[in-house]
């Protein structure tokens, strides 16, 4: 099984508006694959334009943001390409659609690399940060997820929270309480 590379994805409707999602993708040669669940407004933009932009980034809170409603987050344009990348990004990839394949739940988008740019180096790992990414994870599938699952994958992550978060994964995490804490409430009124 190829592995899955965390990312933030921009793309840009044919209007010029920006779309933030994070997004697992997978590395096959020199091409990147996506694959966005339908429907998607990034599926939608890679169709109509043919690009896309992707965001090598550590902070955790575009993550945990755009997956909890808060996905206004700083962009800037790019030279010699029709795209915006993150302004906290470490390194940014240029990527144009070369093979859509369709599929009912979830098209494969491969993209070649036009160009990759580095913006500032990679600091290292942080726990929390891996908590934090998969903690958003959880929370994009809550509809999907038991329960209980769901809590105990929560518990767990609160380890290396409370071991190793700075402000910026503190505020992440909180972020992903409140909505596991809406998304539960809301369920329960529903029963």
């Amino acid at each position: 099984m190829p592995m899955i590379f965390e990312t933030v994805v921009t793309t840009q409707s044919p209007a010029g508006e920006v779309h933030l999602a994070p997004m697992g993708i997978r590395y096959e040669g020199d091409e990147v694959l996506m694959m966005p669940f339908k429907p998607s407004r990034t599926l939608d933009n890679v169709l109509a334009t043919g690009r896309a932009v992707l965001n090598l980034s550590t902070d955790v809170r575009v993550f945990a943001g755009c997956v909890t409603g808060r996905r206004d987050w700083p962009t800037l344009p790019l030279d010699g390409f029709a795209g915006r990348r993150l302004a906290t990004a470490l390194a940014h990839v240029e990527l144009e659609l070369v093979r859509p394949q369709d599929d009912a739940l979830r098209p494969v988008l491969a993209m070649r690399r036009r160009r990759e740019v580095v913006h500032r180096g990679f600091p290292g790992f942080n726990r929390a940060q891996a908590a934090v990414v998969e903690g958003a994870v959880l929370v994009s599938r809550l509809g999907m997820l038991p329960r209980d699952k769901v809590d105990s994958e929560m518990a767990y992550l609160q380890i290396a929270i409370d071991k190793t978060a700075g402000p910026h994964e503190l505020e992440a995490w909180e972020w992903l309480c409140e909505a596991v804490e809406r998304f539960h409430a809301g369920a329960q009124g529903a029963a």
